[in-house]
């Protein structure tokens, strides 16, 4: 999803999964601790039903002014309930990673190049 969406523009849309059927309307959006992007949105699933968290990255705002989300209905009915209006907790949000299928591994950085400290002791100058 875009990142220069100003979240409170995606609360009250609504959401239909991969197949067009309608989820709910997107009651909160969660930020990203670090970037301050929009990472999760809860998602009211029915009239007297519960909030369903589902992640943004791989949704698509639709020109129509709705949120497709690329699962299927029934696997966000399915998400883990953490309950709105609370901060998600690292491992909570490693629930919801794993949940969707979503790779939940950081990027490995190169290991730190060799550095000449000098020569060793014995060893001649060149």
């Amino acid at each position: 999803m875009q990142t220069d969406i100003d979240p409170r523009n995606l609360i009250g849309r609504k959401a239909f999964d991969r197949n067009g059927a309608k989820i709910g309307t997107i009651d909160e959006v969660y930020l990203d601790d670090a970037t301050g992007a929009p990472e999760w949105a809860a998602i009211r699933t029915g009239l007297f039903s519960r909030d369903a968290f589902v992640p943004l990255e791989p949704s698509e705002l639709v020109r129509d002014g709705t949120v497709r989300i690329p699962f299927e209905r029934s696997l966000i009915k399915d998400a883990p309930d953490f309950g709105v209006g609370r901060h998600l907790s690292p491992e909570q949000e490693l629930q919801l990673y794993r949940h969707y299928g979503l790779d939940t591994t950081l990027p490995e950085s190169p290991p730190p190049p060799d550095k000449n400290f000098g020569r060793i002791a014995g060893e001649e100058e060149p």
